[in-house]
């Protein structure tokens, strides 16, 4: 019984308002940084060795090691062996670029201490090499946070910085030096980038003004002027040849410019309002033209389309808070910290916002009806909400209000919806209440089978008969060690899954009212979420101590461990086609869905 890796969901870029978001590529494949992890979704590749925030990464050209943030690491092979770390200057790194040739480095940002130079001035900036960290060559001349840096492929090397002091610096190296100042911007430069022959760079800011300079001197060539942008203009890039450049604005627009002529070739208008402003960009191989929203959707143009992106790649930049596998839709939902609900196709590895009105908070529990295959969502906000598929995955505009905070949720075969909320058990059926009741403990978690209710509390879990009205209790067990935090029946009804705090997973003959092993323990902190495979012969859990486990019923003492399966804890797992095919997937508080391959014992 072991596992492998099968496919990566990433989630989308962090944007700040009136930041520009760097995005980079390399052929066909764009990288970025989301909260503390760095996404290749290319390569399908996740890296998580930061222990702060990930700012900016970028793949170098030999396509092996991955350089962000000062970390050089390996993306060729599932180990993502770390080449290097280096700690080149004291506050957040904002911009890194790469050299083509002898492992040239830049790492820009605003020092937040520091002894003073000679002029006067800080070091905003660092120049290293790759391979050893060592210095090459000093950045000088800005008096504000450095934005953008771009290097020169070609020899001469040249490298050209921007900042928020409205400046270009152009250096020549290697090592790199001072060589002078240009001061064609009036506000921010947002964004520098020389294009792939080397012939020429761009600048973009917050004037909106776009320029071209030569790229061995540094003069200054030409100002876009033809139909210009209406707001900050806050990224640039260049389509391969050389002969093209996308701009990405706050007026949320995105531009096709010829760099020959500096006229406008194509204009595509995003849509309207602060979600909609363009913050980064990227040109992806020969015709995928990527530009960030401030939403976190990457939209994806084609030059021969001109009206709207081909495609808009939507997923929440947030953690997940719980994730959930329909069985009518053929879809994952996941549910998200700021309260929306995903729709991922697992044959295409991509995911959309459901339509309709979601959640305003945090959504703490979907769940399935296995008689309609319908999905019931909960959240802080305390409702209840109902997601149906008519054409496209929406969020059904009916919805009902529980009484307090809802915590978990289940769906009988009849259709009831329970909740277990702070205090009280609420049961919904077409949007209308229909029981509730407080019991004298605290209820922590709900399941149900049947007509079978599952509810847990302290190390306890009662057993409870539904007959449409109400809730009579029939037993109660003692096993678990903690507060029960997740609770499954097997699809054939015979055993319950109980997870807790402390990390103890038990399993009980839910027909017996009996425990048949207490010997699942390998967890270490709270288990989140719990999933069975259709034949009721595995079970999946997934903790707080980022590691998921697969258990076996004919084979208590065998499980198949994925340790670090999920960066910061996971909190969803489930089983897509009832684990027919062995495909699990996984999500984490790092955003990432992660799709494996299980091979069970034999």
């Amino acid at each position: 019984m072991s596992y492998k890796k099968a496919g990566l969901y990433p989630p989308n870029p962090v944007t700040t308002r009136g930041v520009s978001t760097k995005l980079s590529s390399g052929k066909d494949k764009i990288i970025y940084t989301s909260g503390r992890t760095v996404l290749n979704p290319g390569l399908t590749t996740a890296y998580s060795g930061h222990i702060q925030n990930a700012t900016v990464a970028r793949l170098s050209p030999s396509v092996l090691p991955m350089i962000h943030a000062v970390k050089i690491w390996d993306v060729v092979g599932e180990d993502q062996i770390l080449k290097g770390e280096y700690k080149v200057i004291s506050g957040r790194v904002y911009v890194l670029p790469s050299s083509s040739e002898k492992y040239h480095e830049f790492a820009i940002g605003m020092i937040s201490h520091g002894m003073a130079r000679a002029n006067g001035s800080l070091p905003f900036g660092h120049a290293f090499m790759m391979d050893s960290g060592s210095s090459t060559g000093e950045i000088l001349g800005h008096s504000k946070t450095i934005n953008a840096v771009s290097i020169r492929h070609q020899r001469p090397f040249r490298a050209a910085t921007a900042g928020d002091d409205a400046l270009i610096i152009f250096h020549t190296g290697a090592p790199y030096k001072y060589e002078k100042t240009i001061k064609t911007h009036t506000k921010f430069v947002q964004d520098v980038q020389y294009a792939p022959s080397g012939d020429h760079f761009a600048s973009v800011g917050s004037d909106a003004k776009i320029f071209l300079y030569d790229g061995k001197t540094g003069d200054t060539v030409a100002e876009f002027t033809d139909s210009p942008h209406k707001g900050s203009i806050m990224a640039c890039s260049w389509s391969p040849d050389s002969k093209s450049l996308l701009t990405s604005s706050a007026d949320c627009t995105v531009k096709l410019w010829d760099a020959q002529t500096q006229k406008a070739v194509t204009t595509w208008t995003v849509g309207s309002g602060v979600s909609y402003q363009q913050v980064g960009n990227t040109w992806s191989g020969q015709s995928d033209l990527v530009s960030l929203s401030m939403s976190g959707d990457l939209n994806v143009f084609d030059p021969r389309t001109g009206d709207k992106p081909v495609r808009i790649l939507s997923v929440s930049s947030t953690k997940i808070c719980h994730c959930h596998c329909t069985i009518v839709f053929q879809h994952i939902c996941r549910g998200t910290a700021d309260g929306r609900v995903y729709s991922y196709s697992p044959s295409k590895l991509e995911s959309t916002s459901l339509e309709g009105e979601g959640h305003s908070n945090h959504v703490s529990g979907l769940t399935t009806s296995s008689t309609d295959g319908k999905v019931y969502s909960v959240g802080f906000d305390d409702r209840v909400r109902e997601i149906v598929a008519d054409g496209s995955v929406s969020c059904k505009p009916a919805s009902a209000a529980t009484t307090s905070q809802p915590k978990s949720i289940a769906v009988a075969s009849d259709s009831t919806v329970f909740i277990a909320e702070i205090g009280v058990i609420e049961a919904f059926r077409s949007n209308q209440k229909v029981f509730e009741t407080k019991p004298s403990f605290e209820p922590s978690a709900v399941a149900a089978a049947g007509s079978l209710i599952a509810i847990g509390e302290d190390r306890k879990v009662h057993f409870n008969e539904w007959d449409g009205k109400t809730l009579k209790e029939i037993a109660v067990l003692e096993s678990n060690q903690g507060v029960v935090s997740a609770l499954a029946f097997s699809p054939d009804g015979k055993y319950l899954a109980s997870g807790d705090s402390s990390g103890k997973l038990i399993l009980f003959d839910a027909k017996e009212r009996k425990l048949v092993t207490s010997r699942w323990a390998h967890h270490t902190a709270r288990i989140n979420s719990l999933s069975w495979t259709s034949d009721s012969a595995h079970c999946a859990s997934g903790s707080l101590d980022t590691h998921v486990y697969i258990w076996s019923v004919a084979k208590l003492m065998k499980n198949i461990p994925i340790k670090n399966a999920g960066p910061g804890g996971v909190n969803g797992v489930l089983w897509l086609d009832g684990g027919k095919g062995g495909k699990l997937v996984s999500s984490g508080f790092d955003g990432c869905v992660r799709a494996w391959d299980i091979t069970f014992h034999a």
